[in-house]
């Protein structure tokens, strides 16, 4: 493993990011953990990785597909919040003689005829 310059990773990410994004990312360094415009903090190893990532073209193109998902996310947030609101009904309608209290005590009993059921 090969010893990395903080200073010489963070300038050529600087490059990479600026040069794929149009704008200069906002690094905050704390206990050798790097956050990237307040997304997920990685080490410095992992920085260097991506910016070589950041250097090829198709990382470039995944960056802006990644943009749009949020958006496709979002769009289908009220799809999921409907289906919520309907599960709670489906709930109250089903009813079920299951005891959790009855099954462990089946279950004590099969294992060894001579056990005692917890008080």
């Amino acid at each position: 493993m090969s010893k990395l310059d903080k200073d010489q990773v963070i300038a050529a990410f600087t490059e990479a990011y600026t040069a794929v994004n149009g704008k200069a990312p906002a690094i905050e360094a704390k206990g050798g953990w790097y956050s990237v415009d307040g997304g997920k903090n990685m080490r410095l190893a992992d920085l260097d990785t991506l910016t070589a990532e950041l250097g090829s073209s198709k990382p470039a193109k995944e960056t802006k597909t990644a943009a749009e998902k949020p958006k496709n996310v979002a769009e289908k947030k009220p799809a999921a919040v409907k289906k919520a609101a309907k599960a709670p009904a489906k709930k109250k309608a089903k009813k079920s003689d299951f005891s959790v209290k009855a099954f462990w005590a089946d279950k004590i009993l099969e294992q060894s005829s001579e056990a005692k059921l917890p008080r």
